[in-house]
């Protein structure tokens, strides 16, 4: 153990002066990125289609709000399955083979749906597309994290983010003019373009390493940066960590809740667990309801919902890597807080028989605030934070809880959210601020900023914290 120390602090204290501070971008690089962005879009498509296409669907095959509310929400399951099998599956196969096996489980979803003739198909294919995406959560941002250099491996993760937010906004754009079943058919066509480009994309180094295949790790990273470009010193560093990290006795999942991991599990699952009960999925996968609700036209409002967060997620990827996780972290749930409740005051006022155009307003307003806070940082930078906590040794393990923990809070929210609007419109929205302005103050106490430091760094920083 002494000696794992030792070596973690000379990989925290010497490896920036290992490493060339800058590196090339190449096109296999861009490519491998935007393989893991077509499965982002696979998922804001799945994420996205629920609110559009609620009302044909229960329409068309006759379905109660509990029938609907339990086939929204079912991704959520499915995603909670994923994600508790994620970590296994992308550390035996690989990174490679995973995204190849999630999106053969979005395909099939997407047929089953396509095809429904009843509530059974539309479960069983929304529960195959949540395994999908549980899948996708964990290895997108690991594999585009573990592939880029250090100067850009924000902006590149969350570019894959913001991948998520322009796909959940063509489906709700899409849904104004396509029928439900047609939106299935647009939802499925990033699937097949993911699995061509995955023929044409290199395995991650780091998994490389670990599972023994030194020779391969520089042939990773000389088609990642370039034939010109002298990758020994980054490889070193990575069979170095690497190394030292299997030098520890075999590791166990119990072995996760030792004192030596705990930093990065509270601020992985914290994380994940404050920003969904922030309300997230509960406003992107019902905001139809919540428009018609308030009194606002809802073609138009979910249209400007889903045009304005591409800007603000656009604007995610430049701000990563210059402003750093913590402030755009902070100041974006700050923004959401306010945006939950000023549509909880619009609710408010609504339940007190007040002007209806105030009411239509501030949620409208409301909404549109949160959404363009959640997609400039809320939403994908706990994930950016997630892909670069967790030593090699223990990534599997902690990225699988993290991952089950976002999933299965997820599906609470989604599950529960159209029974507790029902209920209670105001306090809802006033429980998502609350736990919107709580996320500030975790960030403030116990996430680092990781800007600028090799993977290898920060993990080595978190584990030494004792």
């Amino acid at each position: 153990m002494d000696k794992l120390k030792s070596e973690s602090s000379k990989l925290l204290c010497g490896s920036s002066s290992k490493v060339e501070t800058t590196t090339p971008i190449t096109f296999v690089l861009l490519l491998s990125t935007f393989a893991a962005a077509c499965g982002s879009i696979a998922y804001g498509f799945a994420v996205g289609y629920s609110s559009p296409a609620e009302a044909g669907i229960m329409d068309d095959l006759g379905l109660s709000l509990a029938n609907y509310s339990a086939f929204s929400s079912i991704l959520t399951l499915g995603g909670a399955i994923g994600a508790l099998i994620s970590g296994r599956v992308a550390e035996s196969v690989g990174r490679r083979v995973t995204m190849w096996l999630l999106e053969l489980c979005f395909i099939i979803g997407w047929l089953s749906i396509i095809f429904a003739k009843n509530i059974w198909w539309l479960n069983a294919g929304r529960l195959l597309m949540g395994i999908g995406a549980g899948l996708h959560c964990y290895v997108a941002p690991i594999y585009v994290a573990e592939i880029t250099p250090k100067n850009i491996r924000g902006g590149s993760t969350a570019a894959v983010t913001f991948t998520v937010s322009c796909a959940f906004s063509v489906m709700f754009f899409a849904g104004n003019f396509f029928t439900w079943r047609k939106l299935a058919v647009i939802g499925s066509i990033p699937c097949f373009i993911h699995v061509v480009c995955i023929f044409f994309i290199p395995e991650s180094p780091r998994w490389l390493a670990k599972v023994g295949k030194g020779k391969e790790v520089e042939a990773s990273l000389l088609c990642l940066r370039g034939d010109n470009y002298d990758v020994s010193q980054e490889a070193d560093e990575i069979k170095d960590y690497t190394e030292t990290n299997q030098k520890l006795t075999e590791f166990r999942f119990l072995d996760l809740f030792n004192l030596k991991y705990a930093h990065s599990l509270i601020v992985g699952v914290g994380l994940m667990l404050l920003v969904q009960f922030g309300g997230t999925d509960g406003i992107s996968s019902f905001a139809g309801s919540i428009f018609k609700a308030a009194g606002c036209s809802t073609g138009f409002a979910s249209t400007m919902m889903a045009m304005i967060q591409l800007p603000f997620a656009a604007s995610s990827v430049l701000l990563m890597d210059n402003t750093g996780r913590r402030p755009l972290l902070m100041v974006t749930a700050t923004g959401a807080c306010l945006g939950s409740f000023l549509v909880g005051l619009g609710f408010l006022f609504q339940d007190y028989q007040q002007s209806k155009e105030l009411t239509a307003t501030l949620v409208f307003t409301g909404i549109l605030v949160y959404s363009a806070c959640f997609s400039a940082g809320m939403g994908g930078t706990p994930w950016v934070i997630m892909s670069e906590i967790f030593p090699i040794n223990i990534k599997g393990q902690g990225g699988t809880l993290v991952t089950l923990a976002n999933w299965f809070s997820s599906w609470i929210v989604t599950y529960s959210f159209n029974f507790i609007f029902q209920w209670s419109s105001v306090g809802v929205f006033f429980v998502f601020a609350i736990f919107c302005a709580s996320i500030v103050f975790f960030v403030a106490k116990f996430v680092p900023e990781t800007k600028g430091r090799t993977l290898e760094e920060i993990q080595a920083s978190m584990t030494l914290l004792q």
